[in-house]
C-alpha cells in the first residue's frame, strides 16, 4: 500500500515538472527567435531602467532562494525515520523549487521581451541548469535524503513505469 502512495506522489511531483518545463521553453523560446529577428518590426514599450534592473534582482534573487528553500525543507526529511514521510518532504520542496524556477523563467522572458537586455537570456540559461539538476528522480532523491539502501530499490521501483 505504502508503494501505491509512493509511486502516485512521485509521479504527481514529475508531471508537475514536466508541465512547467513544457509551458517556459517554448514561451522563452519564441520570445528569444522574437528578439533575434531583424525583420520583425518591434513596436513594443520599453522597459524603464528602474523596472529593468527590479526584473534582474528579483529574478537573480529568486534562483538563490529557491536553492535555499529546497536545502532548508529537505533537511526536514532527515528528522523522519519514514520513507513515506521523507518522499513528501521532498516533494513539497521539488514543486516548490520549481514554481520559484517557473516564476524566474516568466520574469526573464517578460524581461527579454520589453527590453531586449542579454542579462535575461543569461538568467534564462542559469534557470534551465536548475531546472535540470532539480528534476527528480530516485537517485538524485536517495543522495539528497542520504537513505539506506533498501529505501533506494523502493524509489527505483516505483520511478519505473507501469
Amino acid at each position: 500500500m505504502e508503494t501505491q502512495e509512493l509511486r502516485k506522489i512521485y509521479h504527481r511531483t514529475e508531471r508537475l515538472t514536466l508541465i512547467i518545463l513544457l509551458i517556459a521553453l517554448p514561451a522563452f523560446g519564441m520570445v528569444y527567435l522574437y528578439h533575434n529577428s531583424g525583420s520583425i518590426s518591434k513596436d513594443l514599450p520599453q522597459l524603464s531602467g528602474f523596472f529593468n534592473g527590479f526584473l534582474i534582482t528579483f529574478s537573480v534573487t529568486l534562483l538563490v532562494g529557491q536553492y535555499w528553500a529546497f536545502h532548508v525543507n529537505l533537511k526536514k526529511s532527515f528528522a523522519q525515520t519514514e520513507l513515506l514521510e521523507k518522499v513528501k518532504i521532498y516533494t513539497k520542496a521539488t514543486s516548490q523549487r520549481f514554481l520559484f524556477l517557473f516564476l524566474v523563467s516568466i520574469c526573464s522572458t517578460i524581461g527579454l521581451l520589453f527590453s531586449g537586455n542579454p542579462l535575461f537570456i543569461i538568467i534564462f540559461a542559469l534557470t534551465l541548469v536548475f531546472f535540470s539538476l532539480a528534476k527528480p528522480s530516485p537517485d538524485r532523491m536517495t543522495r539528497l535524503m542520504k537513505l539506506k539502501k533498501e529505501d533506494r530499490e523502493i524509489l527505483r521501483e516505483i520511478a519505473r513505469p507501469q
